[in-house]
């Protein structure tokens, strides 16, 4: 299946970055206006990707493929693995908001609460407005995180899991590979958000240019320097030993950060991530591993 444009990729792209450029709630709430996130980028991730079966194997049955999610969207029309494509994008920080952010040491900046909060309920919107504007185009298509089903259950293997995981799915769309604190670095840092929605329609996949090393662009499991990102967190939560302790984590995000973005700003939601500023990635491939990467431009 085609869909009508230029090339396919760029209609996609085209639905995605005018919605972020349009929507009303791709705002912070203050008063000079200005939105949540600098602009969207996108990449392709093949339905039957392998490594969508080797993200399930380690996570647990409860996580789902793309095929699964699918089938959960539209249960008289389903779709094999290898008609889907995975339509995954990265909402990066602005610099207004990365500024902010690395003045901070134990509690996250204001813009941060507030892109967390008001930013991620426009990423909401963002998934729902692409898979139900490539549906009427008739390109069957669904935000798995935005299913009914869609939750956080225990992984025998890394604690709280979810079903669906925008991380996983960009690392298999070739947008970036896991950090020692398990943020995602993308070519525009690790200070970002995703989103995804599957659908059934035939784009080109984007190669993966760190081929199937998950950890390619992380100075600390490349070359064994840096680890900037554990001092930055307030609870202890990270180390060059232990990496990334998710239950400290997670404590720390619900008995302080939450309590104090919903008192002091009235944000809610879970914001900390003073883990991804002032560090060598926070807004890049850190240089020193740009060798590996230098077929990519723009």
């Amino acid at each position: 299946m085609k869909i009508a444009a230029t090339s396919p990729l760029d209609r996609v792209e085209t639905i995605i970055r005018d919605f972020w450029e349009k929507a009303p709630s791709n705002s912070l709430q203050l008063d000079s206006g200005e939105k949540s996130w600098a602009e969207p980028h996108v990449a392709i991730a093949a339905g039957d990707d392998p490594f969508f079966a080797r993200i399930k194997e380690m996570i647990g049955a409860f996580h789902w493929t793309p095929e699964e999610a699918f089938a959960l969207a539209f249960p008289a029309a389903p779709a094999t693995a290898s008609e889907l494509r995975v339509i995954s994008y990265v909402l990066p920080q602005t610099l207004a908001t990365l500024t902010d952010q690395r003045q901070e040491t134990t509690l996250p900046a204001e813009r941060w609460a507030r892109s967390r909060f008001h930013g991620e309920q426009f990423n909401c919107e963002l998934r729902l407005y692409l898979a139900a504007t490539l549906t009427a185009a008739g390109f069957a298509a669904v935000a798995p995180e935005r299913l009914p089903g869609f939750d956080y259950r225990q992984s025998a293997r890394f604690g709280l899991a979810s079903n669906w995981s925008e991380r996983h799915t960009a690392f298999v769309a070739g947008l970036g590979t896991f950090g020692l604190s398990d943020g995602l670095i993308t070519r525009w840092g690790k200070a970002v958000r995703f989103g995804s929605v599957v659908a059934r329609i035939d784009l080109p996949v984007t190669p993966r240019p760190y081929g199937d090393d998950h950890h390619a662009w992380c100075l600390w499991y490349a070359k064994g320097t840096c680890g900037a990102c554990a001092p930055r967190c307030p609870a202890g939560a990270i180390s060059t030993a232990g990496g990334h302790d998710k239950p400290a984590c997670h404590r720390y995000i619900r008995e302080v950060t939450t309590p104090y973005t919903t008192a002091t700003f009235g944000t809610g939601a879970t914001p900390c991530g003073l883990c991804q500023a002032r560090i060598p990635c926070e807004a890049q491939i850190p240089p020193a591993l740009a060798p590996k990467t230098e077929e990519l431009k723009g």
